[in-house]
C-alpha cells in the first residue's frame, strides 16, 4: 500500500492505534483481502456467517464496498480494515454495526483477523480505536460485542479491550449455518 493511500478523501476515517492503522476499504484492497481471507478460511468460517459461493470475487468485493459506503454516509455502519503499522500489511477488519441513535446512542462491533496474525495484539489494538472512535467521535453511549461461547479467543481480545460479559443470548446469530448462542459483552462511556 502506497503512502498517497493514506491521503485519500476517507482521511477522517482513518483510526490509529499503538499497533495497527484502520481506513475504509478500498477498490485497491481487493488482492490483499481476498487473499487473506482465502488463506484464513478454515480458521475464520466457524466463527463467522455462512461465505457466499461468490464472497471472494472482485464483483463481490466491489458490492461490498458500495454498501459500506452507503452505510458510512447514513452513519449506519463503519467498516474498516486492518493494518499493521511499520509496513502496512494487512492483518484483518473491524466493523462497527447496528449504529442506534436516539435513546440508545450505541452500536455493535465484530470483527475477524487473518490465522497469520493472531496472538499479536493486533485485534484488541482495533477493537480499543474503534471503541475510542465510537466514544469520542461519534459520541455513542455504549459499545456491544458477542460471541461464540466456544470462541476464547474473541472472550480474551474483548475483555482485553476492557468490555465486560453480560450475558448469554440464546440462538443469537446465524452462524457457518446454524443458530448459535452468543456471550454478550458490553461498554459503556466513561465520560
Amino acid at each position: 500500500m502506497a503512502l498517497l493511500d493514506w491521503i485519500a478523501a476517507d482521511h477522517d476515517l482513518r483510526l490509529e492505534g499503538a499497533l495497527v492503522r484502520l481506513r475504509p476499504h478500498r477498490a485497491s484492497d481487493f488482492a490483499e483481502w481476498s487473499a487473506l481471507r482465502e488463506a484464513s478460511r478454515g480458521f475464520l468460517q466457524p466463527w463467522e456467517p455462512t461465505w457466499p459461493a461468490d464472497d471472494l470475487t472482485r464483483g463481490a468485493y466491489r458490492r461490498r464496498l458500495a454498501a459500506h459506503a452507503q452505510d458510512i454516509e447514513r452513519g449506519v455502519a463503519y467498516p474498516f480494515l486492518v493494518f499493521r503499522r511499520g509496513d502496512n500489511v494487512l492483518v484483518g477488519g473491524i466493523t462497527l454495526s447496528n449504529i442506534r441513535r436516539g435513546v440508545a446512542q450505541m452500536g455493535s462491533i465484530g470483527y475477524w483477523v487473518g490465522a497469520p496474525f493472531t496472538r499479536h495484539g493486533y485485534t484488541v489494538d482495533a477493537v480499543r480505536a474503534v471503541t475510542l472512535f465510537c466514544f469520542d467521535r461519534l459520541r455513542l453511549h455504549r459499545v456491544e460485542a458477542a460471541c461464540i461461547p466456544t470462541n476464547a479467543g474473541s472472550q480474551a481480545v474483548l475483555r482485553k479491550a476492557g468490555f465486560q460479559k453480560e450475558g448469554l443470548a440464546k440462538d443469537y446469530l446465524k452462524i457457518d449455518g446454524v443458530w448459535r448462542d452468543h456471550l454478550l459483552f458490553g461498554l459503556v462511556s466513561p465520560a
